[in-house]
């Protein structure tokens, strides 16, 4: 963190991370959702696009020319443009770096130092900056070199492979999973950094070498150790579970679908004395995961008979009777009708300059004194040039001109100037 610096309206505004300033170099989704997770608990974020726009802003659904998923991935930034390619580019950014305590990147390993960017290089100029360095596989290693998205690393991770029915192919997720699990293990290595660095402050900033693979290889649970020790190779099971049961997806009557986990014991024996099975219970199988395993097949033919031959709510509101755990399987239009996501106010309603009042999952987790918040959704290319450039490094709008016409910046935003920052 600048020590030196006078608090600025953006440091003041509250927040758990409030006075925390971060850059975010990185495109697409991984890196930048780092930074946004910080952005919504009050650090100041900059967004850092080379002129031509990060590549999200045209992926995916849009509209009126807006990308969606811009606008929800990148709030909470300011967002501006600079081409670290150019000599004056890689100049202004050293420059931005004296303001910074992190700064996120996810070029290919190598890129950043043939710019004169590298970790050694900007340590010299802020010894206390940590570096986020995301890459499909890491910094080191045969595969450092190989362009990385989330889909290669759902894919060599091991979770392709069991995921999806057992008569059919590997499946994908219809979701950047890979890139969002990477990025929460970014965001959590990162304040790790960051707490240590306020501990130790004679210790300086660090590097975090954060690929995407690992992050998804991690949270598969306990598969590196099943195949160490009992040869198993975990396979497709649909939607069973490898270690209990009865888990699986039940259709009701009305068609309904609905998710059922019966994984502790108590659930178990409330769920048959419910659906009138309680004989059941005092089977020796019964009373062990690995016995209701064996007899899954039986167990799923009696719940879904159950379930089949009554309405979706019925099933839920008897389930709760008896304090047995299941819930429907629910599209975005039954999550947008549901009154505990509006109690809780899951979704939020936020202003868009030109989209007006929109609707979109909001922040978590909560906290009680230090909650975040959306304040906006991701900006327009360039829209806060005039603001950092000349409020916060002091820079005269002639120069930015200069700038748009040598394309180190993008063209337009010499003459856009923003509120004063306070003491910047």
């Amino acid at each position: 963190m600048d020590h030196h610096r006078s608090p600025s309206k953006e440091d003041a505004r509250e927040g758990a991370l409030s006075g925390l300033r971060v850059l975010d170099c990185a495109t697409l989704i991984a890196g930048p959702t780092i930074a946004t997770l910080m952005g919504d608990f009050g650090a100041d974020v900059i967004k850092i696009e080379h002129p031509q726009g990060d590549a999200l802003r045209t992926l995916g659904w849009e509209k009126d020319g807006i990308s969606l998923w811009w606008a929800m991935a990148n709030r909470n930034k300011r967002c501006i443009t600079l081409d670290f390619s150019k000599p004056q580019g890689q100049e202004i950014l050293k420059e931005l770096v004296v303001h910074a305590d992190l700064l996120i990147e996810g070029f290919r390993p190598g890129r950043m130092e043939g710019w004169g960017l590298g970790y050694e290089q900007l340590s010299e100029i802020n010894p206390q900056l940590i570096m986020v360095r995301v890459t499909g596989f890491g910094q080191t290693g045969p595969y450092r070199d190989r362009p990385g998205f989330g889909t290669l690393a759902e894919s060599i991770s091991g979770f392709a492979q069991i995921n999806g029915p057992s008569d059919g192919p590997p499946m994908l997720p219809p979701f950047a999973l890979g890139d969002t699990v990477a990025a929460l293990f970014g965001t959590f290595a990162s304040m790790m950094a960051l707490y240590h660095r306020a501990q130790s402050p004679d210790s300086g900033g660090q590097v975090i070498d954060l690929s995407i693979y690992e992050p998804m290889f991690s949270i598969l649970g306990p598969q590196a150790l099943v195949f160490d020790q009992l040869g198993i190779v975990q396979e497709r099971t649909g939607n069973r579970a490898t270690f209990t049961s009865p888990r699986n997806a039940f259709r009701a009557k009305d068609g309904q679908w609905l998710g059922l986990s019966a994984s502790s014991q108590s659930i178990a024996d409330r769920l048959m004395r419910l659906v009138g099975r309680e004989d059941l219970l005092h089977e020796e199988w019964f009373r062990s995961h690995r016995g209701r395993r064996e007899h899954e097949d039986e167990l799923d033919e009696i719940l879904g008979d159950w379930i089949g031959q009554r309405e979706g709510k019925e099933v839920v509101d008897l389930f709760e009777q008896f304090e047995a755990a299941i819930a429907p399987m629910y599209s975005i239009v039954e999550i947008f009708a549901d009154p505990h996501y509006k109690d809780r106010e899951s979704i939020t309603t936020v202003d868009h300059p030109k989209l007006g009042p929109v609707r979109t999952s909001n922040v978590v987790p909560r906290l009680s004194k230090t909650p975040g918040k959306i304040r906006h959704l991701g900006d327009e290319l360039g829209s806060a040039n005039y603001d950092v450039y000349v409020n916060l490094l002091g820079h005269e709008p002639e120069e930015i001109v200069s700038w748009e016409k040598e394309k180190v910046v993008s063209e337009g935003t010499a003459n856009s100037p923003a509120p004063p920052l306070d003491g910047a």
